[in-house]
């Protein structure tokens, strides 16, 4: 068959039909957004306007909170130079300090202006929070019984903190470990032993806490002589020792307080205690105790009072001479009739021969 004659068949199309419903469904299209252009743009205008204000109020509030944590730690450096501020500021506890409760007062900012305005975004498009807001309070619970621990330390971290019962630098006793703190976290604190290792402390397993290095200590020395030195030349050599110690670097910064003679602690036999105290820099107690010992021995010494554990005294009359010192001690093969001398008695022969 030609060409011409399939053209002939093939069916005809209907005129102006195809261009009629095209032009019909670009009507629908065009009718539909200019009906519904107005609520599109409100909306997106209300979303532009929510995420601009929360853009700003965020970098507000962080900007204002900055500079709020660098005025804290100028005032510290202020103060740091002087003599009160040698004794009462420690700077790098004070900067630790003020950052750590910048960086949570940031995060809970951050946190809740972001939330909000994800919840007003997901609202201005028509969708319903409660399904959402139950589904995250449930994971929330669900979260916090998992993650109790988490939650405990980090809370006990944030209130050790903003209370400020601890900072770097001071001795503290917690518990489980002792020693000087080295850095303070929100979930753990890192102390440093006396032989110099490192303890990991989580916050929410500290029960109680005895800050050694807050206010002043107290040095205290057990001096030990014997009962028959006299009590009123000891007093006074000890008051003598403190007077010059208090006089002398670094000892006089170190003690806050005159060193008092409590008086006798105990009375033995063979020996009396005389307590002597004295109120001291906080965390220098152990160093003014060692000082103020090696003073006190150095000037028994010259002064001719013995203290316990040295040289026994000698007797001041000769004793009589015991007169068994030279007997030996009996014996009981000296008796021919006791047990053991005839067990040692030899057997004497017997004739065996009839």
């Amino acid at each position: 068959m030609s060409l011409s004659a399939l053209l002939a068949a093939a069916p005809s199309p209907e005129p102006g039909g195809s261009l009629d419903e095209a032009a019909k469904q670009a009507g629908d299209a065009a009718g539909w957004v200019e009906e519904n252009w107005s609520t599109w743009l409100n909306t997106g205008l209300r979303i532009l306007l929510i995420a601009v204000i929360a853009v700003m109020l965020r970098i507000a509030i962080r900007r204002a909170l900055t500079k709020l944590i660098e005025r804290m730690n100028r005032s510290a450096q202020a103060v740091e130079g002087t003599a009160l501020g040698g004794l009462l500021v420690n700077a790098e506890r004070r900067r630790q300090r003020s950052e750590a409760i910048g960086s949570v007062l940031r995060s809970v900012a951050s946190f809740l202006i972001l939330g909000t305005a994800a919840l007003m975004i997901l609202g201005a498009f028509q969708i319903d929070l409660a399904p959402l807001l139950a589904s995250a309070g449930v994971a929330g619970v669900a979260l916090g019984f998992g993650a109790r621990n988490l939650v405990t330390d980090f809370l006990s971290g944030v209130f050790m903190i903003l209370e400020d019962q601890y900072g770097v630098g001071d001795t503290i006793d917690a518990g489980v470990a002792s020693g000087e703190v080295i850095e303070v976290g929100l979930r753990v604190t890192k102390l440093r032993g006396d032989n110099g290792e490192i303890w990991y402390v989580r916050n929410g397993e500290v029960k109680r806490i005895g800050n050694l290095s807050q206010g002043w200590s107290t040095a205290g020395v057990d001096v030990q002589v014997r009962p028959t030195e006299d009590l009123g030349r000891v007093r006074t050599v000890i008051t003598e020792v403190a007077g010059l110690m208090a006089k002398e670097d670094p000892w006089n910064e170190r003690l806050w307080g005159p060193v008092e003679i409590l008086g006798l602690d105990s009375v033995l036999l063979d020996s009396m205690t005389v307590r002597v105290t004295a109120k001291t820099m906080p965390g220098k107690s152990l160093s003014v105790e060692r000082e103020l010992r090696w003073r006190i021995k150095q000037a028994f010494d010259e002064a001719g009072i013995r203290m316990v554990g040295g040289v026994p005294a000698q007797p001041d009359e000769p004793s009589a001479a015991d007169p068994t010192a030279g007997m030996a001690a009996p014996s009981a093969y000296a008796s021919t009739t006791s047990p053991q001398s005839l067990a040692a008695t030899p057997i004497p022969p017997q004739n065996l021969a009839k």
